[in-house]
């Protein structure tokens, strides 16, 4: 909102001076316009204060006095009249001169006032002109500063997209370069492990090679043992069959007690040797540990029960013992034996060690 501004003592007293100048300027104009229209009066008759008498009897001179003094006073009244009127002329001319000696002075007034309304104008008009010109040039600075800013703003964002753009491609070159310098660094890496693997491949095969090679020989070396060991028995048992029914009873009662146990004790290898063909060997499997079982068999050799009796204190290689006697089945070997020879074998306890069941 505009603030109203407070008019100065010229501005308060310019109207009702005007309103006055006018009122006067209109008085005048009624009185020349009454005095325009004023109709013309008859000469005044003079005045003549006389008496006349009759006299019944005259003198031609005293007629004569008479009528020249009447006819004196006769043009002294037109004379006074003609003066008065002149006199009412010269009134009435200068009242008419006065009334438009006011009317000119109104006018020049009201003129003035008109001048110095139209410079207050002019003044004011000037002045808003300029202010005009002015806020014009304020805003044609205020346009142009915008117009600077706005070029500068996008001069500058222009500069931060291009260094954008540049430290985009920067990293972009930076990447590929690392990029490839992985895929360098990790070809060599997957060679060195495809050679390692290959390496460890080879060394593993030659170790299932020589494994394989140890265990075959092993396994011969085993076989030709319970070969030897199995015919061994067979001999043993022979000849102390042929000793008992070649001798006398009581070499035969005391050469049997002797084979019975030569037996037995070729049993328990023969045991030992079949559960070490049947065992898996648990990783946790060392030296020095024992676990004693508990063997349940039938006259026929056929295993019943396996049972840990004593612990060795591993878990795995008690359980690798236990399966490797249940997976013996039968041993044919047992058969024919005598009830008195088979009776430990019902059921016997059995220690095993990692030596024992070594493949």
């Amino acid at each position: 909102m505009q603030q109203q501004r407070e008019p100065s003592a010229s501005e308060s007293y310019f109207w009702p001076s005007v309103w006055a100048i006018g009122l006067h300027v209109l008085v005048f104009g009624m009185l020349f316009v009454s005095f325009a229209f004023t109709p013309e009066l008859p000469p005044a008759k003079p005045i003549v204060q006389a008496t006349l008498y009759q006299l019944k009897s005259k003198s031609q001179a005293t007629t004569q006095t008479n009528q020249k003094i009447a006819g004196e006073a006769k043009k002294s009244a037109a004379r006074q009249t003609e003066v008065e009127q002149m006199e009412q002329k010269k009134i009435e001319q200068e009242a008419v001169k006065a009334a438009e000696q006011k009317k000119e002075e109104a006018a020049q007034k009201a003129e003035e006032a008109k001048k110095a309304d139209e410079a207050k104008k002019a003044d004011e008009a000037k002045k808003a002109d300029e202010a005009k010109k002015a806020d014009d040039a304020k805003k044609a600075a205020e346009a142009k500063k915008a117009e600077e800013k706005q070029l500068a703003d996008i001069a500058k964002k222009k500069a931060e997209e291009e260094a954008k753009k540049a430290a985009e491609e920067e990293a972009k070159k930076a990447a590929a370069e690392e990029a490839k310098k992985k895929i360098v660094e990790d070809a060599k890496k997957k060679a060195a492990e495809d050679a390692k693997k290959k390496a460890e491949a080879e060394e593993a095969k030659k170790k299932v090679a020589d494994e394989a090679k140890k265990k075959a020989a092993a396994d011969a070396a085993k076989k030709k043992a319970q070969d030897a060991a199995r015919k061994s028995a067979e001999d043993k048992k022979a000849q102390a069959l042929a000793d008992l029914l070649s001798d006398t009873p009581q070499r035969q009662q005391a050469l049997a007690d002797e084979q019975g146990d030569e037996v037995a004790g070729s049993f328990d290898d023969l045991i030992r040797a079949r559960a070490a063909e049947g065992w898996a060997r648990p990783p946790s499997a060392r030296k020095g540990m024992t676990v004693v079982l508990q063997i349940g068999m039938l006259p026929d050799g056929t295993v019943t029960s396996v049972s840990v009796a004593k612990s060795s204190g591993d878990g795995p290689f008690d359980a690798s013992a236990v399966a490797a006697v249940k997976n013996i089945g039968r041993l044919t070997e047992m058969q024919g034996m005598k009830p008195s020879d088979f009776a430990p074998y019902r059921s016997f306890k059995m220690t095993f060690t990692p030596e024992d069941l070594a493949l």
